[in-house]
Protein backbone atom coordinates (compact mmCIF):
# COMPACT_ATOMS: atom_id res chain seq x y z
CA UNK A 1 0.00 0.00 0.00
CA UNK A 2 1.31 3.95 -1.22
CA UNK A 3 2.32 5.58 2.35
CA UNK A 4 1.52 9.15 0.68
CA UNK A 5 0.17 11.79 2.57
CA UNK A 6 1.79 10.19 6.11
CA UNK A 7 2.45 13.52 7.21
CA UNK A 8 -0.35 14.99 6.46
CA UNK A 9 -3.05 15.87 9.45
CA UNK A 10 -6.26 13.84 8.81
CA UNK A 11 -8.25 17.42 8.63
CA UNK A 12 -8.20 18.60 4.87
CA UNK A 13 -9.37 22.49 4.31
CA UNK A 14 -11.88 22.27 1.41
CA UNK A 15 -12.03 26.01 -0.31
CA UNK A 16 -15.61 25.20 -2.23
CA UNK A 17 -17.62 26.46 0.71
CA UNK A 18 -15.54 29.80 1.52
CA UNK A 19 -17.08 32.48 4.10
CA UNK A 20 -18.96 34.93 1.88
CA UNK A 21 -19.76 38.82 2.38
CA UNK A 22 -21.52 40.55 0.15
CA UNK A 23 -22.02 37.65 -2.52
CA UNK A 24 -18.11 38.03 -2.55
CA UNK A 25 -15.48 35.80 -0.75
CA UNK A 26 -15.00 37.24 2.15
CA UNK A 27 -11.01 37.37 2.25
CA UNK A 28 -10.51 38.94 5.94
CA UNK A 29 -12.14 35.78 7.14
CA UNK A 30 -10.69 33.37 4.99
CA UNK A 31 -7.14 34.43 6.13
CA UNK A 32 -8.14 34.07 9.83
CA UNK A 33 -9.33 30.39 9.05
CA UNK A 34 -6.26 30.09 7.22
CA UNK A 35 -4.13 31.02 10.03
CA UNK A 36 -6.09 28.84 12.68
CA UNK A 37 -5.36 25.94 10.34
CA UNK A 38 -1.86 26.19 10.18
CA UNK A 39 -1.45 27.21 13.73
CA UNK A 40 -2.93 23.30 14.69
CA UNK A 41 -0.37 22.28 12.76
CA UNK A 42 -2.63 20.66 9.81
CA UNK A 43 -1.43 21.71 6.03
CA UNK A 44 -3.76 19.93 3.04
CA UNK A 45 -5.71 22.67 1.41
CA UNK A 46 -8.08 21.52 -1.72
CA UNK A 47 -8.91 23.84 -4.28
CA UNK A 48 -10.35 23.79 -8.02
CA UNK A 49 -10.38 25.51 -11.09
CA UNK A 50 -13.96 24.80 -10.99
CA UNK A 51 -14.25 26.79 -7.48
CA UNK A 52 -15.37 30.27 -8.12
CA UNK A 53 -12.48 32.65 -6.83
CA UNK A 54 -11.38 29.94 -4.96
CA UNK A 55 -7.77 29.73 -6.23
CA UNK A 56 -7.49 33.45 -6.27
CA UNK A 57 -8.64 33.41 -2.73
CA UNK A 58 -6.35 31.36 -1.30
CA UNK A 59 -3.39 32.66 -3.59
CA UNK A 60 -3.81 36.14 -1.24
CA UNK A 61 -5.18 34.27 2.34
CA UNK A 62 -2.36 31.39 1.98
CA UNK A 63 0.55 31.43 -0.80
CA UNK A 64 1.47 35.26 -0.82
CA UNK A 65 1.69 34.92 3.39
CA UNK A 66 3.32 31.86 4.04
CA UNK A 67 6.57 29.90 2.94
CA UNK A 68 5.70 26.61 0.47
CA UNK A 69 7.20 24.19 2.62
CA UNK A 70 4.25 25.18 4.88
CA UNK A 71 1.43 23.45 2.81
CA UNK A 72 0.23 20.89 0.26
CA UNK A 73 -2.27 22.81 -2.01
CA UNK A 74 -4.51 20.25 -4.58
CA UNK A 75 -6.11 21.78 -7.47
CA UNK A 76 -8.05 19.79 -10.04
CA UNK A 77 -9.13 19.93 -14.09
CA UNK A 78 -12.35 19.44 -15.24
CA UNK A 79 -11.65 18.28 -18.87
CA UNK A 80 -16.02 17.61 -19.03
CA UNK A 81 -16.43 21.60 -18.58
CA UNK A 82 -16.87 23.78 -21.82
CA UNK A 83 -13.66 21.79 -23.39
CA UNK A 84 -13.94 20.80 -26.90
CA UNK A 85 -10.15 20.29 -27.32
CA UNK A 86 -6.69 19.11 -25.83
CA UNK A 87 -5.50 22.38 -25.84
CA UNK A 88 -8.42 24.18 -23.57
CA UNK A 89 -8.42 20.90 -20.95
CA UNK A 90 -4.23 21.93 -20.25
CA UNK A 91 -5.44 25.60 -20.35
CA UNK A 92 -7.45 24.99 -17.00
CA UNK A 93 -4.00 23.95 -15.40
CA UNK A 94 -2.13 26.73 -17.24
CA UNK A 95 -4.92 29.17 -15.13
CA UNK A 96 -4.46 27.10 -11.87
CA UNK A 97 -0.95 27.73 -11.65
CA UNK A 98 -1.88 31.43 -12.55
CA UNK A 99 -4.09 32.28 -10.29
CA UNK A 100 -2.86 30.30 -7.70
CA UNK A 101 0.83 30.94 -8.16
CA UNK A 102 1.83 28.10 -5.89
CA UNK A 103 4.70 27.82 -8.50
CA UNK A 104 3.39 23.47 -7.83
CA UNK A 105 1.02 21.04 -6.31
CA UNK A 106 1.97 18.96 -4.17
CA UNK A 107 -1.83 16.49 -5.23
CA UNK A 108 -3.49 17.42 -8.68
CA UNK A 109 -6.44 15.85 -9.73
CA UNK A 110 -8.36 14.92 -12.98
CA UNK A 111 -12.06 16.15 -11.32
CA UNK A 112 -15.19 14.32 -11.45
CA UNK A 113 -14.35 11.41 -13.49
CA UNK A 114 -17.92 8.57 -13.85
CA UNK A 115 -20.43 8.32 -16.98
CA UNK A 116 -19.59 9.95 -19.87
CA UNK A 117 -17.18 12.54 -17.82
CA UNK A 118 -14.31 9.74 -18.00
CA UNK A 119 -14.51 10.04 -22.01
CA UNK A 120 -12.99 13.41 -22.23
CA UNK A 121 -9.93 12.36 -20.26
CA UNK A 122 -9.42 9.77 -22.55
CA UNK A 123 -10.03 11.31 -25.35
CA UNK A 124 -7.78 14.38 -24.50
CA UNK A 125 -5.16 11.74 -23.38
CA UNK A 126 -4.80 13.86 -20.00
CA UNK A 127 -3.71 10.36 -18.57
CA UNK A 128 -0.27 10.45 -19.93
CA UNK A 129 -0.29 14.42 -20.08
CA UNK A 130 -0.73 14.55 -15.95
CA UNK A 131 2.58 12.34 -15.95
CA UNK A 132 4.38 14.57 -18.04
CA UNK A 133 3.34 17.13 -15.91
CA UNK A 134 4.86 15.34 -13.10
CA UNK A 135 8.38 14.84 -14.45
CA UNK A 136 8.64 18.74 -15.32
CA UNK A 137 7.89 19.14 -11.65
CA UNK A 138 4.55 21.34 -11.58
CA UNK A 139 3.16 17.98 -10.17
CA UNK A 140 4.03 15.89 -6.93
CA UNK A 141 1.30 13.62 -7.05
CA UNK A 142 -1.03 13.16 -9.52
CA UNK A 143 -4.64 11.39 -8.93
CA UNK A 144 -8.64 11.91 -9.44
CA UNK A 145 -12.20 12.59 -7.56
CA UNK A 146 -14.96 10.30 -8.69
CA UNK A 147 -18.67 10.06 -8.88
CA UNK A 148 -19.83 6.59 -10.15
CA UNK A 149 -20.01 3.32 -9.30
CA UNK A 150 -17.55 0.63 -8.03
CA UNK A 151 -17.49 -1.21 -11.10
CA UNK A 152 -16.60 1.55 -13.17
CA UNK A 153 -13.70 2.75 -10.75
CA UNK A 154 -12.14 -0.90 -10.71
CA UNK A 155 -12.34 -0.17 -14.63
CA UNK A 156 -10.42 2.95 -14.38
CA UNK A 157 -7.90 2.06 -11.76
CA UNK A 158 -7.19 -1.54 -14.26
CA UNK A 159 -6.54 0.55 -16.71
CA UNK A 160 -4.80 3.62 -15.08
CA UNK A 161 -2.29 2.00 -12.01
CA UNK A 162 -0.01 4.72 -12.44
CA UNK A 163 -2.40 6.65 -10.34
CA UNK A 164 -1.61 7.77 -6.64
CA UNK A 165 -4.28 7.99 -4.78
CA UNK A 166 -8.36 8.30 -5.46
CA UNK A 167 -10.85 11.03 -3.87
CA UNK A 168 -14.07 9.29 -3.07
CA UNK A 169 -17.14 10.81 -1.67
CA UNK A 170 -17.59 8.97 1.93
CA UNK A 171 -19.61 9.43 4.97
CA UNK A 172 -21.39 7.37 7.54
CA UNK A 173 -25.17 8.06 5.23
CA UNK A 174 -23.78 7.40 1.96
CA UNK A 175 -21.70 3.71 3.54
CA UNK A 176 -24.21 1.54 2.04
CA UNK A 177 -26.59 3.96 0.06
CA UNK A 178 -27.36 2.16 -3.31
CA UNK A 179 -26.92 5.33 -5.09
CA UNK A 180 -23.28 6.47 -4.06
CA UNK A 181 -22.20 3.01 -2.34
CA UNK A 182 -19.19 4.62 -0.85
CA UNK A 183 -18.07 1.36 1.50
CA UNK A 184 -18.00 -0.57 -2.36
CA UNK A 185 -15.99 2.10 -4.12
CA UNK A 186 -13.67 2.99 -1.10
CA UNK A 187 -12.63 -0.91 -0.75
CA UNK A 188 -12.19 -0.77 -4.45
CA UNK A 189 -9.71 1.72 -4.13
CA UNK A 190 -7.86 0.11 -1.17
CA UNK A 191 -7.77 -3.41 -2.91
CA UNK A 192 -5.29 -1.48 -5.39
CA UNK A 193 -3.18 0.06 -2.94
CA UNK A 194 -4.60 3.39 -3.17
CA UNK A 195 -4.63 5.95 -0.70
CA UNK A 196 -8.28 7.33 -0.46
CA UNK A 197 -9.17 11.09 0.13
CA UNK A 198 -12.04 11.73 1.61
CA UNK A 199 -14.73 14.28 -0.02
CA UNK A 200 -18.45 15.21 1.27
CA UNK A 201 -17.75 13.50 4.64
CA UNK A 202 -20.77 16.08 5.95
CA UNK A 203 -22.90 15.33 2.88
CA UNK A 204 -22.65 19.10 1.70
CA UNK A 205 -23.74 20.11 5.64
CA UNK A 206 -26.39 18.11 5.65
CA UNK A 207 -25.20 15.60 8.54
CA UNK A 208 -24.39 18.66 10.20
CA UNK A 209 -28.42 18.49 11.25
CA UNK A 210 -28.96 14.70 10.45
CA UNK A 211 -32.95 13.33 11.38
CA UNK A 212 -33.87 13.46 14.78
CA UNK A 213 -33.50 10.13 16.04
CA UNK A 214 -29.64 9.97 14.63
CA UNK A 215 -29.28 13.23 16.51
CA UNK A 216 -30.94 11.71 19.62
CA UNK A 217 -28.53 9.15 19.56
CA UNK A 218 -25.38 10.98 18.76
CA UNK A 219 -26.19 13.71 22.10
CA UNK A 220 -26.42 10.56 23.94
CA UNK A 221 -23.26 9.33 23.00
CA UNK A 222 -21.48 12.93 23.69
CA UNK A 223 -23.78 15.88 24.25
CA UNK A 224 -20.58 18.38 23.75
CA UNK A 225 -19.25 17.12 20.30
CA UNK A 226 -21.13 18.40 17.13
CA UNK A 227 -23.03 16.00 14.84
CA UNK A 228 -20.72 17.58 12.43
CA UNK A 229 -18.00 16.01 14.53
CA UNK A 230 -19.05 12.52 14.15
CA UNK A 231 -19.53 12.67 10.54
CA UNK A 232 -16.08 13.66 9.79
CA UNK A 233 -14.14 11.25 12.66
CA UNK A 234 -16.45 8.44 10.81
CA UNK A 235 -14.59 9.43 7.78
CA UNK A 236 -11.03 9.90 9.41
CA UNK A 237 -11.42 6.69 11.30
CA UNK A 238 -10.41 4.74 7.98
CA UNK A 239 -7.67 2.89 7.02
CA UNK A 240 -5.85 4.27 3.92
CA UNK A 241 -6.99 7.68 4.17
CA UNK A 242 -5.18 10.48 3.35
CA UNK A 243 -6.92 13.52 4.75
CA UNK A 244 -10.97 14.07 5.24
CA UNK A 245 -11.91 17.36 3.26
CA UNK A 246 -14.49 19.54 5.70
CA UNK A 247 -15.79 22.59 3.31
CA UNK A 248 -15.64 25.09 6.06
CA UNK A 249 -17.15 28.53 5.23
CA UNK A 250 -16.86 29.85 9.38
CA UNK A 251 -14.29 30.05 11.59
CA UNK A 252 -16.85 28.87 14.46
CA UNK A 253 -16.70 25.36 12.08
CA UNK A 254 -12.83 25.63 11.81
CA UNK A 255 -12.66 25.67 15.70
CA UNK A 256 -15.08 23.17 16.03
CA UNK A 257 -13.12 20.97 13.64
CA UNK A 258 -10.19 21.53 14.97
CA UNK A 259 -10.93 20.91 17.98
CA UNK A 260 -11.60 17.04 17.92
CA UNK A 261 -9.37 16.52 14.55
CA UNK A 262 -6.06 18.24 15.77
CA UNK A 263 -4.23 15.36 17.34
CA UNK A 264 -7.17 12.80 16.25
CA UNK A 265 -5.73 9.29 16.87
CA UNK A 266 -8.86 7.34 15.68
CA UNK A 267 -12.22 6.36 17.14
CA UNK A 268 -12.92 4.04 20.38
CA UNK A 269 -15.10 1.04 19.83
CA UNK A 270 -17.59 2.42 21.64
CA UNK A 271 -17.70 5.50 19.06
CA UNK A 272 -17.81 2.83 16.42
CA UNK A 273 -20.90 1.49 18.26
CA UNK A 274 -22.19 4.56 18.00
CA UNK A 275 -21.94 5.55 14.62
CA UNK A 276 -23.51 1.99 13.27
CA UNK A 277 -26.66 2.94 15.85
CA UNK A 278 -26.95 5.99 13.79
CA UNK A 279 -26.68 4.11 10.47
CA UNK A 280 -29.21 1.65 12.04
CA UNK A 281 -31.75 4.79 12.65
CA UNK A 282 -30.80 6.02 8.85
CA UNK A 283 -31.42 2.87 7.43
CA UNK A 284 -35.28 2.62 9.12
CA UNK A 285 -36.21 5.62 7.72
CA UNK A 286 -38.49 5.11 4.54
CA UNK A 287 -37.14 5.83 1.72
CA UNK A 288 -37.95 4.91 -2.08
CA UNK A 289 -35.85 1.67 -2.21
CA UNK A 290 -33.78 2.42 -5.51
CA UNK A 291 -30.65 0.63 -6.17
CA UNK A 292 -30.52 2.91 -9.29
CA UNK A 293 -29.82 -0.17 -11.85
CA UNK A 294 -31.85 2.40 -14.59
CA UNK A 295 -33.55 -1.12 -15.89
CA UNK A 296 -36.58 1.69 -15.93
CA UNK A 297 -34.73 4.05 -18.23
CA UNK A 298 -34.05 1.59 -21.00
CA UNK A 299 -37.86 1.21 -20.82
CA UNK A 300 -39.28 4.82 -20.35
CA UNK A 301 -40.83 6.27 -23.47
CA UNK A 302 -40.13 9.66 -22.50
CA UNK A 303 -36.94 9.46 -21.47
CA UNK A 304 -37.94 10.42 -17.15
CA UNK A 305 -34.94 10.13 -15.09
CA UNK A 306 -36.21 7.90 -12.73
CA UNK A 307 -33.45 7.00 -10.17
CA UNK A 308 -32.07 10.98 -10.04
CA UNK A 309 -35.68 11.71 -8.97
CA UNK A 310 -35.74 9.08 -6.63
CA UNK A 311 -32.16 9.97 -5.42
CA UNK A 312 -33.54 13.58 -4.59
CA UNK A 313 -37.06 12.33 -3.30
CA UNK A 314 -34.88 10.17 -0.51
CA UNK A 315 -32.61 13.26 -0.06
CA UNK A 316 -35.62 15.15 1.19
CA UNK A 317 -37.42 12.69 3.13
CA UNK A 318 -34.19 12.33 5.14
CA UNK A 319 -33.20 16.08 5.67
CA UNK A 320 -36.03 17.90 5.06
CA UNK A 321 -34.05 20.07 2.91
CA UNK A 322 -36.10 21.22 -0.19
CA UNK A 323 -33.17 23.24 -1.45
CA UNK A 324 -31.00 20.55 -1.69
CA UNK A 325 -32.92 17.87 -3.01
CA UNK A 326 -33.89 20.00 -5.62
CA UNK A 327 -30.14 20.67 -6.33
CA UNK A 328 -29.87 16.80 -6.56
CA UNK A 329 -32.63 16.36 -8.73
CA UNK A 330 -31.49 19.35 -11.18
CA UNK A 331 -27.80 17.47 -11.41
CA UNK A 332 -29.07 13.77 -11.60
CA UNK A 333 -32.00 14.32 -14.20
CA UNK A 334 -31.67 17.63 -16.11
CA UNK A 335 -27.86 17.15 -15.83
CA UNK A 336 -27.89 13.59 -17.49
CA UNK A 337 -29.85 15.36 -19.81
CA UNK A 338 -33.47 13.29 -18.77
CA UNK A 339 -36.86 14.77 -18.22
CA UNK A 340 -38.46 15.75 -14.98
CA UNK A 341 -41.46 13.45 -12.77
CA UNK A 342 -44.07 15.41 -14.62
CA UNK A 343 -43.44 13.89 -17.79
CA UNK A 344 -44.51 10.54 -16.90
CA UNK A 345 -47.93 9.03 -18.43
CA UNK A 346 -48.27 6.02 -16.60
CA UNK A 347 -47.55 3.53 -19.18
CA UNK A 348 -46.12 1.04 -16.55
CA UNK A 349 -43.14 -0.17 -18.57
CA UNK A 350 -40.77 0.63 -15.64
CA UNK A 351 -42.58 -1.14 -13.12
CA UNK A 352 -42.77 -4.21 -15.40
CA UNK A 353 -38.82 -4.75 -15.30
CA UNK A 354 -38.22 -3.10 -11.72
CA UNK A 355 -36.18 -5.52 -9.63
CA UNK A 356 -37.46 -3.70 -6.26
CA UNK A 357 -41.18 -3.76 -7.46
CA UNK A 358 -41.14 -0.39 -6.62
CA UNK A 359 -44.69 1.10 -7.67
CA UNK A 360 -42.55 4.15 -9.93
CA UNK A 361 -45.67 6.02 -11.24
CA UNK A 362 -46.94 6.00 -7.80
CA UNK A 363 -43.70 7.71 -6.38
CA UNK A 364 -43.08 9.76 -9.30
CA UNK A 365 -46.41 11.32 -8.49
CA UNK A 366 -45.15 12.28 -4.93
CA UNK A 367 -42.01 13.52 -6.44
CA UNK A 368 -44.27 15.88 -8.25
CA UNK A 369 -46.42 16.93 -5.57
CA UNK A 370 -43.84 17.06 -2.83
CA UNK A 371 -40.26 18.27 -4.40
CA UNK A 372 -41.04 20.03 -7.35
CA UNK A 373 -44.52 21.55 -7.21
CA UNK A 374 -45.49 21.19 -3.27
CA UNK A 375 -48.07 23.31 -1.93
CA UNK A 376 -47.33 26.17 -0.31
CA UNK A 377 -46.94 25.18 3.54
CA UNK A 378 -48.74 27.36 5.95
CA UNK A 379 -47.65 28.55 9.64
CA UNK A 380 -50.07 27.56 11.87
CA UNK A 381 -49.25 30.11 13.90
CA UNK A 382 -49.37 32.97 12.13
CA UNK A 383 -51.56 31.60 9.00
CA UNK A 384 -49.51 32.84 5.81
CA UNK A 385 -47.53 30.84 3.58
CA UNK A 386 -44.19 29.86 4.35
Amino acid sequence: MSNIGEEIKKLGFGLMRLPQKDGRIDLEQTKQMVDLFLDAGCTYFDTAWAYAGSEDAIRQALVERYPRHRYQLATKLAAWINCNSREEAIAQFETSLKQTQAGYFDFYLLHNLGESRTEFFDRFDLWNWIQEQKKAGLIKHAGFSFHSTPQELEEILNKHPEMEFVQLQINYADWENPAIESRACYEVARRHGKPVIVMEPVKGGMLAKPPQSVEEILKAADPNASAASWAIRFAADLEGVITVLSGMSSIEQMKDNLSYMKDFTGLSQGQRNTLKQAQAALAKIPLIPCTTCNYCAKVCPKNIGISGSFVAFNYLTLYGDREAALHQEDWLVGGHGKKQADACIRCGKCEQVCPQHIAIRTQLQRVCGELLNPPAAVSSEKGTAL
